[in-house]
């Protein structure tokens, strides 16, 4: 029998995830912050410490406030607007170089900001697994959400944000290795209240709520290589294959064969990276019978050749 299933550890050691502090802004309003779409494999973040924030998005326009404790990931890195609501021009701002984080000032009279703004950097084709499997915006309410989640994790992201603001304001050694590395934690943190909310987000934080799901899961996380079939992972789950496929689908939006094959190929785009090990090897632990069809798959899903891959990996 397969062991119980921590989805997200496996996620993480699947697809390591860096985070990064880049500024904290100190506002008074007026104020506004424009941020172009990131690059790819860059999911922004953004951590509202003080005060409150009305996010926008530029295209239509949709506003969602956002107040102390809440955390923003943008899982797809597009474009977005911050602002103070008040319509007003934004007052200009300087950015100083503190001992372990730029800060962003400005001389606005109004409520006073105190917001974290930063990424999470996913080297591909690991970024592609999270855009798919992650909503493309999701806002955690680290405060209102403790009671909804009825766990100890808002309590423990409390905390970290607390050792964050603390780090970013002082001037100890070693203090933006620390930023940065508490910047990787809050992702964790984050996905882990997220999927405990009693309606999460749809994607893999879904699961945790479809708990007759995880044999099949962890079945695929477990054993990449062997040739699941619908009726397998249905059986697993104690479903019949109809009811399987919809129950999956509804939860994830996408179907068990297209996360197996992703699990696979960024199995496969890891594995690549270590010239000791022949691309035949690799075809044969990611459950590719041949070789030559190892690497028709790969440069479907990829766009490039497993060699050429290795190559500029």
């Amino acid at each position: 029998m397969s062991p119980p299933l921590d989805w997200l550890s496996r996620l993480l050691n699947l697809i390591p995830v860096r985070g990064q502090l880049d500024v904290r802004c100190h506002y008074g309003a007026p104020w506004r912050i424009d941020q172009e779409p990131m690059p790819p494999g860059e999911m922004p973040y953004h951590v509202v410490l003080a005060g409150s924030a009305v996010l926008e998005d530029p295209v239509s326009g949709q506003t969602e406030v956002l107040t102390k404790g809440d955390i923003l990931l943008l899982g797809e890195g597009g474009a977005h607007v911050l602002h103070d609501g008040s319509g007003a021009p934004s007052a200009p701002t300087r950015v100083r170089m503190g001992f372990n984080v730029s800060i962003s000032e400005n001389a606005g009279q109004g409520e006073p900001l105190d917001l974290l703004c930063g990424r999470f950097v996913v080297a591909a084709p690991h970024d592609r697994l999270l855009r798919d499997y992650l909503p493309p915006r999701l806002v955690v309410h680290a405060a209102g959400d403790a009671a909804a989640s009825d766990t100890d994790t808002a309590l423990q992201l409390e905390h970290l944000l607390a050792l964050m603001r603390s780090e970013s304001s002082g001037d100890h050694l070693g203090g933006r290795a620390m930023l940065n590395g508490l910047s990787t934690a809050l992702f964790a943190l984050t996905l882990r209240l997220a999927s405990q909310l009693s309606q999460p987000p749809s994607g893999l934080l879904a699961l945790a709520g479809h708990p007759r799901l995880a044999p099949a899961l962890t079945a695929m996380f477990n054993e990449p290589a062997r040739a699941w079939t619908l009726p397998e992972l249905a059986q697993l789950c104690s479903m019949s294959r109809a009811t399987f496929v919809r129950h999956f689908q509804d939860a994830t939006g996408r179907t068990a064969g297209d996360l197996l094959v992703d699990i696979r190929m960024t199995l496969a785009a890891r594995e690549l990276r270590k010239p000791s090990v022949s691309i035949g090897t690799v075809a044969d632990s990611v459950g590719y019978r041949s070789e030559a069809a190892f690497q028709r798959a790969f440069k479907h899903y990829m766009g490039t050749t497993p060699a050429r891959w290795r190559r500029q990996a």
